[in-house]
């Protein structure tokens, strides 16, 4: 396994993982463009790939702009594997380089997305977007974690 940033020659292949997914689906494909992925990965944050053999399998993906995690996507025969658990780090550590602003996210309930948050030491802080769950981390958070 290879773990590095995300290059816009990796959004085509990210958006392959994206649409694999089994849970947090997209209502509509056409919802986040090539254009959009640039956007975050270019100007408004950073991402992160993990390869395999070659093959992007998993990415994340933090906007700096909205102080969000905007993606963090396995395909699925890649999920429990330990990607998720390297790539989360990476860019919470990255985050916090870069401001020190509590970061949020948003996933749907009941889905194994909500269980990793929890088990990463996020806090529900509400709802957000139709229903999703809201969770928060701060930078004390994230330092203390183990």
């Amino acid at each position: 396994m290879i773990f590095r940033f995300a290059k816009t020659t990796d959004i085509a292949a990210m958006q392959i993982v994206r649409h694999t997914v089994k849970e947090n689906i997209l209502s509509d494909p056409a919802l986040v463009t090539d254009k959009d992925c640039e956007e975050f990965i270019i100007e408004r944050g950073k991402g992160w790939v993990c390869e395999v053999d070659g093959e992007v399998v998993g990415f994340s993906i933090v906007d700096l702009k909205e102080h969000n995690i905007w993606a963090l996507f396995l395909r699925p025969k890649f999920e429990g594997k330990g990607i998720g658990k390297k790539l989360h780090p990476s860019m919470l550590d990255w985050y916090f380089e870069q401001t020190k602003k509590p970061v949020w996210l948003g996933t749907a309930p009941d889905t194994r997305a909500e269980e990793f948050y929890s088990r990463q030491g996020w806090r529900k802080v509400g709802t957000v977007n139709k229903g999703e769950v809201k969770f928060e981390m701060g930078y004390e958070d994230w330092v203390k974690q183990p």
